[in-house]
């Protein structure tokens, strides 16, 4: 996934801890093999060389069960989250290595090879049916929340449920340790890689996920554009915002992170509103102030000051 992937869990058997560790960390192997774009010869990228074909093509469970909840994702954001934009984001990463702005007739011919409605999948058989030729999925929206609950499943199923998971800041968090309200977790400050913000979260059995443009960006023509780009327009955003889901799962607080990060403030918190008890925060530092806006429950996870 391109991102560092961090285990921490309460134990007191250091031996069997280190043991689930390891096999939570081969599943995550394993995931990357399957869902990596940057990987040629991983599942994801063999089915993108079929779009176009006209046939359906049987994938394995775990790249069916990520392209489904893709599907649920797109069709409850718009579109503001879709898989199908790999061929727009291969553009942005070739402009971030060049310094030069995608060609408006290479962006248009991008779009035109999208579109999450041309993504057909058969549950019975689990295959899929890439329709439009040219296609190219990329799971970055939310493949690290995903493979995040996956490993972190791996734990449970060694008894360990008093643990974090930490995928390039998509979190997966389980039982509080010992004697605690639950995990603290800070979260960055906009435009910041090693500051955070005052407020402090206390996570238990939950998830939380921030996407930004700390890390992945390119200035051109002195304004600057995040790798997260608008599946409407092919245009890397360039408002200087993070956003921060909490949900339920790692899979849909990385994706909603990223669909709120393309929605405007109140698309974004009328789709949080959909969900019990997730949560969202955005963040935007506008010359030197930081800004900050947050769905109402939001304020029940931070941590309490006496």
């Amino acid at each position: 996934m391109g991102s560092p992937f961090a285990i921490s869990i309460y134990a007191s058997d250091s031996m069997k801890a280190a043991t689930a560790a390891q096999a939570a960390f081969r599943k995550a192997d394993e995931l990357n093999e399957i869902l990596s774009d940057y990987i040629d010869s991983s599942e994801l990228n063999k089915l993108s060389l079929t779009s176009g074909h006209d046939r359906y093509i049987e994938v394995s469970q775990p790249l069916f069960d990520i392209l489904q909840k893709s599907m649920e994702a797109a069709k409850m954001s718009n579109g503001a989250y879709d898989i199908t934009i790999g061929p727009v984001v291969k553009l942005w990463r070739i402009a971030r290595k060049t310094k030069m702005f995608p060609e408006k007739d290479a962006v248009k011919s991008a779009l035109a090879k999208t579109g999450y409605q041309y993504l057909h999948l058969d549950s019975v058989h689990h295959s899929v049916w890439l329709e439009k030729p040219g296609m190219k999925l990329d799971v970055g929206g939310l493949g690290k929340g995903f493979v995040a609950a996956a490993a972190f499943e791996v734990l449970k199923q060694y008894g360990f449920n008093c643990a974090m998971i930490n995928a390039g800041g998509k979190i997966v968090i389980g039982e509080p340790p010992p004697n605690k309200d639950g995990w603290l977790i800070g979260i960055n400050a906009p435009q910041e890689k090693e500051n955070i913000l005052p407020e402090l979260l206390v996570l238990k059995n939950i998830s939380i996920a921030t996407s930004g443009d700390i890390y992945q960006f390119v200035e051109l023509n002195g304004k600057r554009y995040s790798h997260i780009v608008d599946p409407k327009t092919g245009i890397g955003l360039t408002r200087r915002k993070n956003v921060t889901a909490i949900a339920n799962d790692g899979t849909t607080a990385d994706w909603l992170a990223t669909a709120c990060s393309v929605f405007s403030e109140k698309e974004s918190f009328r789709l949080i509103e959909k969900f019990p008890g997730a949560a969202l925060l955005i963040t935007e530092n506008r010359k030197g102030r930081i800004y900050k806006r947050s769905s109402p429950n939001f304020k029940n996870y931070l941590q309490k000051h006496f």
